[in-house]
């Protein structure tokens, strides 16, 4: 098997990768993080989630203080391997705010918000 290896040299992504998290038994979508090579690095060799915080300017390690983390199963890179899915088994909810999933807010596609020209004009 070829070793694969995540790209953090992509020009205009700072050093960043996106980290999509997936819970490994349901598939659901849980978070969606950013991690340098050394969140990476960690996570790879605790087997825990680590993220580089673009707010706070540095390491994350998930459920260091809520007690809700992540322990990894499995992660893959994409085919430009500039992106990580990381398939956990959690242990608490991953949202701040107490939620399964940081992904519960739905977007209302029958409002039409927005004209077909303003749409058209940003391809």
């Amino acid at each position: 098997m070829t070793q694969v290896r995540a790209d953090f040299n992509k020009a205009n992504q700072n050093g960043l990768i996106p980290a999509i998290v997936v819970d490994a038994k349901t598939k659901v979508v849980l978070m969606l993080a950013y991690m340098n090579q050394e969140s990476y690095e960690k996570t790879i060799v605790t087997r825990q989630t680590w993220f580089w915080s673009r707010e706070r300017q540095e390491l994350w390690h998930k459920g260091a203080t809520s007690g809700n983390t992540q322990k990894v199963i499995s992660m893959t890179l994409d085919c430009d391997q500039d992106t990580v899915l990381i398939e956990v088994e959690p242990v608490g909810p991953a949202c701040h705010t107490n939620a399964y999933s940081c992904f519960f807010n739905p977007v209302d596609l029958l409002e039409n918000q927005f004209s077909q020209d303003t749409v058209g004009s940003q391809s």
